[in-house]
């Protein structure tokens, strides 16, 4: 397979600050681009902030300016960008990501399935689909957050053929269980890279957790965040298939 170089940006959230998210955005960006990464991952709900008190009011509409601002930085940077946002979409919110190309045009859109609590019930009405797209060569997904803790989420992309998986999240603590058990477990057992972007610091009455990590296929923590900012790049190693989970194959149903 050709090769791939993963980044993510681990940050403090914009909390409001749609302006800030994007000058956030663009700065990780030009760093990415630099260490030639070939897309680059930023939290969920990233304009305006995923615990904001006004997502409603501030969530963006796909393709407005914001969309051609980002795309141009993408263009710029030549790196692509998975982005989470708060969408608008006629009277509907969604807790959506999206994925741009080194050249700005949009690889996928996607809204999350799993919402998480009744606050984000509240807020936000829940996505129905799956999306998979071309990422240098690799079949690539995304997922949003609470999304990535379902095994069966997983293995059905797995099952299409996905081998990467971009999963922007606002994960708080006590929670590091997710970073320190769940996703390298759902990275092993389907046999799939996962970059799993997290926010650091305080918003509100929320403590994020930070650990931001990327993963490989054989579980094997590529590279990992602390509790502050960070910027991670990394490699996705070849694998030996020996060490690829060989679960979906072996399955026995029990009646």
């Amino acid at each position: 397979m050709p090769d791939l170089r993963l980044a993510l940006m681990q940050a403090a959230s914009p909390a409001g600050d749609c302006a800030a998210a994007f000058a956030a955005a663009e700065h990780g960006l030009r760093a990415a681009g630099a260490a030639g990464a070939n897309v680059l991952v930023v939290p969920e709900s990233f304009a305006p902030g995923y615990n904001s008190d006004a997502i409603a009011a501030l969530a963006l509409a796909r393709g407005d300016a914001w969309q051609d601002r980002l795309a141009a930085a993408c263009r710029a940077a030549n790196c692509g960008l998975v982005f989470g946002y708060a969408e608008r979409d006629g009277d509907a919110i969604y807790n959506a990501a999206l994925a741009l190309g080194p050249d700005g045009a949009e690889l996928a859109h996607y809204r999350k399935i799993q919402l998480y609590g009744a606050r984000e019930a509240s807020i936000y009405q829940s996505g129905d689909a799956y999306v998979s797209f071309d990422l240098a060569g690799h079949k690539a997904a995304l997922l949003i957050c609470y999304d990535v803790e379902f095994a069966p989420h997983i293995a059905a992309l797995a099952a299409a053929g996905v081998t990467v998986l971009l999963v922007p999240t606002a994960n708080m603590l006590p929670y590091t269980h997710v970073m320190r058990a769940t996703v390298p477990a759902m990275a092993a057992n389907h046999g799939m890279t996962i970059v799993y972007a997290n926010y650091c610091g305080i918003e509100g009455d929320l403590n994020y957790a930070g650990g931001s990590l990327i993963v490989g296929a054989d579980g094997d923590v590529l590279a990992q965040a602390g509790m502050g900012p960070a910027l991670l790049v990394a490699d996705v190693p070849a694998v030996d298939a020996a060490r690829l989970s060989s679960q979906a194959r072996d399955y026995r149903v029990v009646r």
